[in-house]
């Protein structure tokens, strides 16, 4: 049950800042409150939810601080992973493949399928950091992976016209690994991510919700 509500708020089936019940969630997953409710703790203590007894729980908003650390921890690593590569042309040719597969796949998918569309974006980020070689900062980029996927999933859900940005910008971060310019590479991402998640565009803040959603 924990995999479950995770993936729905993970995908942005429960936005940030909704309220819901465990009766909803038993409901709608069609099992009883017991495994529900023990997924509402685990989610809780892991900083996805807040639970307010005998109210509910709140799905936390991404918050515009988080995002930032996010987007920063992103262009440091897969920066890193392609100044590591640049100057092996075979390794920059795999990659090379390996980014236009996913963009084939990523187009078809396009906006008629938004977590499909945000698992690929995922993937797109984690063939560059996985190219570097480096196992620990591979490591911790997966770590930022289920917060990447939540923000795509967030930004498509309020406007799913971004799809058709994230895939041209996709398209000219891998021309230009391929010409193996790191430094317009380090350029571009941050300008990537700035235009599809910049703090203009996050939803919720920092602020501490009551029940109700409200900030406190």
């Amino acid at each position: 049950m924990y995999d479950e509500v995770k993936e729905l708020i993970l995908t942005c089936d429960l936005p940030g800042g909704e309220m819901i019940s465990e009766g909803e969630i038993a409901d709608r997953c069609e099992v009883s409150r017991t495994p529900v409710r023990e997924a509402f703790l685990r989610l809780a203590a892991e900083g996805w939810m807040r639970l307010y007894p005998k109210k509910g729980a709140l799905i936390v908003p991404i918050g515009e601080r988080e995002a930032r650390e996010v987007l920063d921890a992103r262009v440091l690593v897969e920066s890193h992973a392609v100044e590591s590569v640049v100057d092996d042309p075979a390794a920059v040719a795999d990659l090379a493949g390996r980014l236009d597969d996913n963009l084939a796949r990523h187009r078809a998918a396009g906006s008629a399928d938004p977590a499909e569309f945000a698992r690929l974006d995922a993937e797109f980020h984690q063939l560059i950091v996985a190219a570097g070689r480096n196992g620990l900062l591979a490591d911790f980029y997966t770590s930022l992976g289920e917060r990447h996927r939540r923000m795509t999933a967030d930004r498509l859900r309020r406007d799913g016209d971004v799809t058709g940005r994230i895939l041209d910008d996709h398209a000219e971060l891998a021309e230009v690994l391929r010409a193996a310019d790191g430094e317009r590479f380090a350029w571009l991402l941050r300008s990537h991510l700035a235009g599809v998640h910049g703090t203009d565009g996050v939803h919720g803040n920092d602020g501490v919700h009551g029940a109700d959603g409200a900030v406190r």
